[in-house]
């Protein structure tokens, strides 16, 4: 299972030298909720003070084009994920790799990855990791019903491929259904992924690189009071009231847990090194099934979402989870020694 580990300091002199640059959609925002993104523009206020606490060398971004042309800056953090526009995860470490400056989290190519749902699934088998059946209709290709994954149950997710937080998932019971709401997808500009609805329970993995190792922290699991029910972007975002009771605990099941570690270790050693992430299972423990279901580079880090709850789990605070990142990250890239 998980092994105890410390958190890593940044040395002092570094913090000063160091010019980092913080990119994220609500880097400039006071605090509070947003009308449109709710509680993430809560989270990236938390990030700038938790940052700005650690006495880091700090300079402030809401918009891609500060990267247009080269800053004066030494390591951007870029939390700009969600741009409005399709792979827009990875403009920010294409425009960083063009000018040649070190950013933390996975590069380019792997970001893409991550977000491409049907891709890492291809990743997850190649690992040997066990995930449903899929199909993703790309926007532009002909959607046809011999594509469609089977369903035993008659119940078909169908979801943005690259969606977070859950933005614009569906389910439905027949074809015409699935076909409604993959059109719907295409015609918000996206690719649509539909796979049988699998019931059960989320268990979470987040990891951190460490010595260019991807090491677990404590797994979590959201306990549900109806397994059944779809979770929604406005729901997540705190948008609109959950009349749902869902608990994030520790999963400590002494059968599964060691095998669903085991299934993310293998898949996290695809991406080394993405410095954070977050591999998510479905688990019916009625069954035993585990089936894998996306993996997040550079996922939610607000204290109150999964990698901030693992993390704490296993000792680190807020801001030793923030401070440990860099640390690595700065180490791997020549910035600390």
């Amino acid at each position: 299972m998980t092994t105890e580990i410390a958190p890593l300091r940044i040395p002092e002199d570094a913090k000063e030298r160091v010019k980092m640059l913080f990119m994220a959609k609500h880097a400039l925002w006071g605090g509070g909720m947003h009308p449109e993104d709710g509680n993430h523009a809560i989270y990236h206020h938390e990030v700038r003070t938790t940052l700005e606490n650690l006495g880091l060398n700090l300079e402030f971004a809401n918009s891609y084009d500060v990267l247009f042309t080269r800053p004066e800056v030494d390591f951007v953090f870029p939390l700009l994920n969600r741009g409005g526009f399709v792979n827009s995860e990875m403009l920010i470490p294409i425009l960083c790799n063009m000018h040649r400056i070190p950013y933390l989290g996975a590069m380019p190519f792997l970001r893409g990855l991550g977000d491409d749902k049907s891709v890492s699934k291809l990743v997850c088998t190649h690992a040997g990791v066990p995930t449903a059946p899929w199909f993703c209709y790309r926007r532009g290709a002909p959607v046809l019903e011999a594509d469609l994954p089977p369903a035993p149950d008659g119940r078909w997710v169908i979801k943005p491929n690259a969606s977070s937080a859950s933005w614009g998932i569906s389910d439905a019971h027949d074809w015409n259904g699935v076909v409604n709401a993959i059109a719907d997808i295409h015609g918000q500009g996206h690719d649509a992924i539909v796979e049988p609805y699998l019931d059960g329970y989320d268990v979470q993995c987040a990891f951190i690189t460490l010595d260019n190792e991807p090491t677990a922290l404590p797994m979590l699991w959201y306990e549900r009071e109806n397994t059944q029910k779809l979770w929604t972007y406005y729901e997540k975002r705190d948008l609109v009231p959950n009349t749902e009771k869902a608990a994030l605990k520790r999963f400590d099941h002494p059968e599964l847990a060691p095998k669903i570690e085991e299934m993310a270790k293998k898949f996290a050693r695809q991406m080394v090194p993405f410095d954070y992430g977050r591999i998510e299972f479905r688990v019916d423990l009625n069954t035993g099934d585990i089936n894998f279901i996306e993996i997040n580079l550079n996922c939610n880090l607000w204290s109150e979402k999964v990698m901030a709850k693992a993390a704490a789990q296993a000792g680190f605070s807020h801001a030793d989870l923030l401070e440990t990142l860099l640390a690595e990250c700065w180490r791997r890239h020549g910035l600390i020694s």
